[in-house]
């Protein structure tokens, strides 16, 4: 990751003038922002591999117990934050009046790892213009150092973000992805060693647990000449064990008027489509803070599951988001979860699920 430094003019060895107050503070922030990318990169040079960190059995026992379906607000409290976690990628919208900071602050209220989302300049929403193939490989780096692949989830182009890399992963538009080191840009291999099995692997191929994207629609894609996406941008290949897609039937952002466009499965991903009330903005999407905060909201975010059609909650403050926030969380417990059990089977030497 560059950092732009402040250029500092020379001056008379006789005569410094003062120096005045805006370029002090240019400085003070360049320097801060240089700290920060250092203390990354000597986090990134010593950080062990999870598989390497010290196991603790009983945890381990309580975490094998979990049932991923029916996570419980006690059981994230008081084992899953305690256990290993997927890093969480979230990209925001290609105007970002509203980033995805409000949704991570969502998650972090109801207890996901700070850290396991936050990027490596500390920030927590990623652009909606990265490059997906970049985004690609630096999944596979992450996976490969960590031994956890990221889950994905973007709001309005960030969406089509994260289904154009479930494709890159896929091969649909280059036979082989390059590894990218976060903070130190392309590295010059195609392949990874799986940090589960031992085994070389190529970044094509990979699968990530879980995706989600919120207002995705073809109308923008077509108007920033996004070509590339129009006939991809519902079908999900097999780079996702499953993937969530929630749409606004009214929607002129997206380009639904009046109806939406399903996504599909290509293969074997468990593929969800929700339609969200109609009160809900396309832009006010990730705005979802709050509810986590508010005790009525809470507890129904904590009791959602898929299959109940419990009545949204008569709350104090805005439900409009609530469907959508509760859904994710409930997907994010569920395959935190699967993959905190995969990593424990792995560092005790069995047979890891299929990926």
């Amino acid at each position: 990751m560059a950092v732009d430094g402040a250029r500092i003019a020379g001056s008379s060895p006789t005569r410094r003038p003062p120096a005045r107050p805006s370029r002090v503070r240019s400085l003070l922030a360049s320097l801060g922002a240089i700290s920060v990318v250092a203390a990354a990169l000597a986090a990134d040079a010593d950080a062990p591999s999870l598989l390497r960190v010290p196991a603790d059995p009983a945890l381990e026992e309580r975490v094998l117990a979990l049932a991923p379906e029916r996570i419980s607000a006690a059981e994230v409290r008081d084992t899953l934050s305690r256990a290993s976690a997927p890093r969480i990628i979230a990209l925001q919208g290609s105007v970002p009046l509203v980033t995805m900071a409000p949704f991570a602050e969502f998650l972090i209220a109801m207890g996901y790892p700070a850290d396991r989302i936050r990027k490596p300049d500390g920030s927590l929403s990623y652009s909606s213009f990265v490059d997906a193939r970049e985004l690609a490989g630096t999944l596979a780096w992450y996976y490969e150092t960590e031994g956890m692949m990221p889950m994905l989830i973007g709001h309005s182009q960030g969406g089509m973000i994260v289904v154009k890399v479930l494709h890159e992963l896929a091969g649909g538009f280059d036979s082989s992805i390059p590894v990218w080191n976060p903070l130190r840009g392309a590295e010059p291999r195609t392949s990874i060693v799986d940090p589960l099995t031992g085994r070389e692997r190529t970044v094509v191929g990979l699968k990530v647990p879980y995706a989600a994207a919120l207002a995705t629609g073809k109308l923008a894609r077509l108007l920033l000449g996004q070509w590339t996406m129009l006939s991809r941008l519902r079908e999900i290949p097999d780079t996702v064990e499953e993937f969530s897609g929630y749409s606004l039937e009214w929607d002129p952002i997206a380009g639904n008027f009046g109806h939406t466009e399903p996504y599909h499965a290509l293969g074997s991903a468990r593929v969800r489509n929700v339609i969200l009330p109609s009160a809900a903005s396309h832009v006010g999407l990730p705005r979802v803070a709050e509810l986590a905060r508010d005790p009525v909201t809470r507890e129904w975010i904590e009791r959602y599951t898929p299959d109940t059609n419990a009545p949204l909650p008569a709350a104090s403050i805005d439900t409009n988001n609530l469907l959508h926030a509760a859904d994710i969380w409930y997907s994010i417990k569920k395959h935190w979860c699967l993959e905190a059990q995969r990593l424990i089977r792995a560092r005790r030497g069995k047979p890891k699920e299929s990926q």
